[in-house]
């Protein structure tokens, strides 16, 4: 009768641990599409076995709590390749928007055929007609309406570009606020997942820990610390601590010089200029070092057009026999010249044809004006060529970005196939382990039956009676 009782209980606990196995497998199917899940697997045990005698007989198995497959690693690598990912997709979308203000494409790269370059040639070709006629109003108008139209395009440029600036900086802002909520989240998560599994795999909290890091890995640069009791302490690149246990430290921004600047650590620093990864680490180096490059040149181009214009334009005549006055109203230096410069003046006489000592029909002058456009007036460039140079380190950046962009993406989707091929959960798997776990379970359940059958017949010694 020892013997039977134990083969029932033998029975009762695989009847029992083939129980659990099939709702672990119920609860990866039902979770299939669970944004972050991680397939979970049963950890079977083999039972101490018990000496009588000389005979050592089996307890069966049982199980333990359900195993997370997830390679910790591998999870990691994920991450920071999300965060790489994201500031080259970010940095890749400000360039084009800076592309599509010079007019440039992927098919379209000249720079006399922006509006920008259009407007210089113009201008200067307009300078070339007036060496032809002089005298002529209606090439003299031609001159102030193609420097007017230089100015406009010199100033809708500029503006542009500052609405781009003041779009990645409200970006800034958002991203920030969005960070904030996840870090919350996560400290959240550290003290649940330390109150209910300190040594070992927490299941869905961890899922829903590693779903909101690889969410803030979309914005920011993080460095990630396991520390003790299951818990994660998150810094930025740069050093400043964002979770820390169950304590988050969340980012605040200041104004300075008019632009968004992070406070992030403890105490809070300025962490702006040591920012990388993410959306946030795009918009930041788009923001601080690519357009601020474009603009510097932008106004380089316009102060050095107008600057010599004014010049060679004082050392002639005007229409009316007088000196040459400004064409080009210009700011005290080339810093935001693009965006201030406008016209001195809108009467045609106001250019200075003639030399001085020549007659109302004289174009030495005008011959100086037009000749600036073949000069190398602008750091060692042509007029054109500057902008030419200018559009090339534009069109190149964004190519680059977009390839870059390219091939983190491609390294993003392998790292992620690595991972979900050992996380997420595929049907087929688990449709085989419910038929085995099944058929196992039938096999307890028979195995329970007889036995059950053998004690009635054993009470009733054999003898047919109402013990069953």
């Amino acid at each position: 009768m020892g013997t039977l009782a134990s083969a029932l209980a033998l029975a009762q606990q695989a009847l029992m641990a083939n129980q659990t196995a099939l709702n672990i497998t119920a609860n990866n199917v039902a979770n299939q599409n669970t944004p972050g899940y991680t397939r979970e697997v049963a950890t079977w045990t083999e039972n101490d076995s018990v000496t009588i005698g000389n005979v050592s007989v089996g307890q069966g198995a049982s199980i333990g709590a359900a195993a997370s497959q997830r390679d910790l690693i591998l999870e990691k690598r994920v991450q920071q390749q999300t965060q790489v990912q994201a500031q080259s997709q970010s940095l890749e979308d400000a360039l084009n928007q800076v592309q599509s203000i010079f007019g440039l494409s992927s098919s379209s790269t000249s720079a006399s055929s922006t509006a920008l370059g259009t407007a210089l040639n113009g201008f200067y070709n307009a300078l070339s007609s007036l060496t032809a006629n002089p005298s002529d109003s209606a090439t003299r108008q031609k001159v102030i309406s193609a420097a007017s139209n230089l100015v406009g395009a010199f100033n809708s440029t500029s503006n542009q570009m500052a609405g781009v600036a003041s779009d990645l900086d409200k970006q800034v802002s958002g991203y920030v606020d969005n960070v904030n909520g996840l870090l919350s989240t996560i400290a959240t998560l550290n003290q649940k997942i330390s109150n209910s599994s300190p040594n070992s795999d927490a299941g869905v909290l961890e899922d829903q820990r590693q779903q909101a890091i690889a969410q803030l890995s979309q914005y920011i640069g993080l460095d990630q610390i396991t520390n003790e009791n299951n818990q994660i302490t998150l810094t930025t690149t740069n050093g400043a601590v964002l979770v820390s246990g169950a304590q988050s430290y969340a980012m605040s921004t200041s104004q300075i010089s008019g632009q968004t600047h992070i406070m992030a650590g403890i105490p809070p620093q300025d962490v702006t200029a040591g920012l990388t990864g993410g959306a946030l680490g795009g918009a930041l180096e788009a923001r601080d070092q690519l357009l601020p490059q474009y603009q510097s040149s932008l106004d380089e181009l316009a102060y050095q057009i107008g600057t010599q214009v004014n010049q060679v334009n004082a050392q002639g005549l005007d229409g009316n026999g007088n000196p040459g006055a400004a064409i080009f109203q210009l700011p005290g230096s080339a810093n935001g010249a693009a965006v201030l410069i406008g016209m001195a003046t809108t009467d045609p006489q106001s250019i200075a044809a003639a030399a001085v000592g020549e007659g109302s029909t004289g174009t030495s002058n005008a011959l100086l004006l037009a000749g600036l456009a073949n000069g190398a007036t602008v750091s060692g460039q042509t007029p054109l060529d500057f902008l030419t140079s200018l559009m090339g380190q534009i069109g190149n950046a964004a190519a680059s970005a977009s390839s870059d962009n390219t091939v983190q993406q491609a390294t993003l989707t392998q790292l992620t196939s690595q991972r979900n091929s050992l996380s997420s959960v595929s049907l087929d798997e688990e449709a085989a382990n419910l038929t085995q776990y099944q058929r196992a379970y039938q096999a307890a359940a028979k195995i329970f039956s007889i036995t059950d059958e053998l004690m009635a017949s054993a009470i009733n010694l054999g003898v047919t009676t109402s013990v069953s």
